[in-house]
């Protein structure tokens, strides 16, 4: 078993017949905001309500194509709150969580309202019982003067001990480059926020799909995890380092760094499985194979 990663369009691709791909028991959605920036092979200046229609339908396709109970992980800007839970109730998703992502470093400033520091990400799955749901414990980081428990906490839907992958003084290795130094995909997300997901809502064998892959780091965790992952994304420049970072694990995209900070989590052996199923990913596109 390997990766189906494939070039194009994803509404396209869920549009396709289904018996080509397993169910998704896991999606983890992260498109463009909407935001006006400049993407090689996307218009990111929507109108708002085309763009939101658009989400709405990516949901409704993504959820016929799921196994019951599958997962989803919906991520957007705060400001978006509203139109977030409305598309996932609209199209057929049961909302359970809104998780938010603190930042550790940065924040987007304003004159005249406080300044963001965090995203939000939409837990919802495909009726109201979830088919996996693995209560991960967690040993953060405490502010001085508090204990620490002997078996740590549960993870909660406050998620700040994360850090994003800045552009600036804080950024780390992790945040893939091109050969001047600018990051490939100005909105990258890191490998321990894919981790935390997949830990706590996939088994081993389960099948990952990530409709707007990026640079792939949903595929590079779940590939580390046991899991199969089915990726789409439109522009080739992503698409290329999304093979590349398959092919060839970075140290800086090991998920093992991350293991002693779940320790106290129950059967973590068998969640987290140390089985690398991707020797080589399977590279399609979506009118035939590459």
């Amino acid at each position: 078993m390997t990766h189906n990663l494939y070039l194009g369009d994803c509404a396209q691709f869920l549009e396709r017949d289904a018996d080509k791909e397993p169910p998704f028991d896991f999606t983890f959605l992260d498109p463009p905001f909407n935001q006006g920036k400049d993407y090689r092979e996307h218009n990111d200046r929507l109108d708002n309500g085309e763009y939101w229609d658009w989400m709405r339908e990516i949901c409704r396709m993504t959820l016929e194509r799921s196994s019951d109970g599958a997962a989803m992980y919906f991520m957007q800007r705060e400001k978006n709150t509203e139109f977030l839970l409305q598309v996932l109730r609209e199209s057929g998703w049961d909302f359970h969580n809104l998780i938010v992502w603190r930042k550790k470093t940065s924040a987007i400033p304003s004159q005249v309202r406080y300044g963001k520091a965090y995203q939000v990400i939409a837990y919802a799955t495909k009726g109201r019982s979830p088919r996996v749901f693995n209560r991960l414990r967690i040993d953060p980081p405490l502010p001085s003067g508090y204990v620490p428990r002997e078996r740590g906490m549960f993870v909660t839907d406050v998620w700040d001990d994360i850090r994003e992958l800045t552009s600036g003084y804080y950024a780390s290795d992790e945040a893939l480059r091109d050969i001047s130094g600018e990051r490939v995909h100005k909105q990258q997300s890191p490998v321990a926020l894919l981790l935390r997901m997949l830990l706590s809502s996939t088994n081993p064998g389960d099948c990952v799909f990530d409709p707007f892959s990026g640079t792939g780091t949903t595929l590079v965790v779940a590939s580390q995890l046991a899991r199969y992952g089915v990726g789409v994304e439109k522009d080739e420049v992503n698409f290329n380092c999304i093979q590349e970072r398959l092919r060839h694990i970075r140290a800086a995209d090991s998920t093992d760094r991350y293991r002693d900070e779940y320790a106290h989590t129950e059967a973590l052996n068998q969640i987290w499985s140390t089985q690398n199923l991707v020797d080589e990913p399977v590279l399609m596109l979506l009118n035939g194979v590459s």
